[in-house]
């Protein structure tokens, strides 16, 4: 397995807050609904063309046409009249350019909201829509840094009341810290958070993405192994062949070295001038092997002729018996010679 990579402080604070187990919750609308806004702001009890251009935007953010609900909570926000609808108006106006993929304005937006209208009752959500911008920016530690904050405020798991919006919030909020150290790399911490959704609320909106994360990073993990094992067979058929070849490298060295000894061996002891002199030796004797034969056959004829025969013939045979013991004895000297030379 992967060691786990050293991470700052905050990832413990982070996984602290998910530490304590929690009843199964009921899952709430409470960060974006605009029916629940809608109803909030009644068009007959509100006449005025504010709250008209706020249910219109209302109206295009549950179709999804993002665009248009921007442009129409901007008119909300310009014909407002009190604090309190310009604070709705630029949170649903930060909402849809997230939704609209606009992260930059929306948090511009949310820091405007934060500054304008210190007061409204939507403050409270504002760093944990603003987390949610940050991660799609791939500002993660910021996002992680308020996300926590934002987690911490909703209280401790076992505190909070099965079935409250706090509880729904709180899951969401741990979703999306493991969101950002998921993108981080931090794939151990971030199976912590979503272990702890699924398991501490398994009634939350973010229950079927946390399973889904769940999923992806032990394939992950899978995946990691299997490229380790690769890795590491593929470093020792290296290895080997490195191997192979600096043995190859050594032989041929070795190879060369004796043989230049041996040239060298050869130069310097005169034994090119011995072997040229052996072979000289060697057919010197092949010839008095030869002559010796020769020797033998006429000796043979004359002992055949008998004992009694003239003393010319006799002295001829002593000759021919003397030539036959030099001929033996040279015969002998080079054997001894070339003998001796070899070795």
């Amino acid at each position: 397995m992967m060691n786990r990579v050293a991470i700052p402080l905050w990832c413990f604070l982070v996984l602290q807050a998910a530490s304590s187990p929690a009843q199964p919750l009921a899952v709430e609308s409470w960060a974006a609904d605009p029916a629940v806004t809608a109803a909030e702001y009644p068009a007959a009890q509100r006449p005025a063309p504010g709250y008209t251009r706020l249910r219109r935007g209302l109206d295009f953010y549950q179709q999804g046409r993002w665009r248009e609900a921007v442009a129409e909570f901007r008119r909300a926000q310009t014909e407002a009249v009190d604090s309190e609808l310009k604070a709705e108006a630029l949170y649903w106006i930060a909402l849809s350019e997230i939704s609209a993929k606009d992260y930059g304005g929306a948090i511009r937006d949310m820091d405007q909201l934060e500054l304008t209208s210190p007061e409204s009752r939507r403050l409270r959500d504002i760093p944990y829509h603003k987390g949610r911008a940050l991660y799609y920016l791939g500002r993660y530690e910021e996002a992680l840094m308020l996300l926590k904050l934002y987690a911490d405020s909703m209280g401790g798991n076992s505190l909070l009341p099965a079935g409250s919006e706090m509880a729904a919030r709180k899951s969401a909020a741990l979703y999306w810290i493991g969101e950002c150290l998921y993108a981080m790399g931090q794939l151990d911490y971030a199976r912590d958070l979503f272990t702890a959704v699924t398991q501490d609320y398994p009634r939350s909106a973010k229950f079927e993405a946390s399973s889904y994360r769940l999923a992806l990073i032990h394939q992950k993990k899978i995946e990691e192994e299997l490229l380790n094992l690769l890795k590491w067979s593929h470093e020792e058929s290296l290895k080997a062949i490195e191997e192979y070849q600096r043995r190859e490298r050594s032989y041929d060295q070795a190879l060369i070295a004796y043989q230049k000894r041996i040239a060298d061996l050869l130069k310097d002891t005169g034994l090119e001038d011995l072997d040229s002199s052996n072979t000289q030796y060697r057919r010197q004797l092949m010839e008095a092997e030869e002559r010796i034969r020769k020797l033998e056959t006429e000796l043979a004829v004359y002992r055949s002729a008998g004992a009694s025969g003239a003393s010319g013939d006799g002295e001829k045979r002593d000759r021919l018996e003397r030539l036959r013991s030099s001929a033996l004895e040279l015969a002998d000297t080079l054997n001894r010679y070339i003998d001796g030379t070899e070795e």
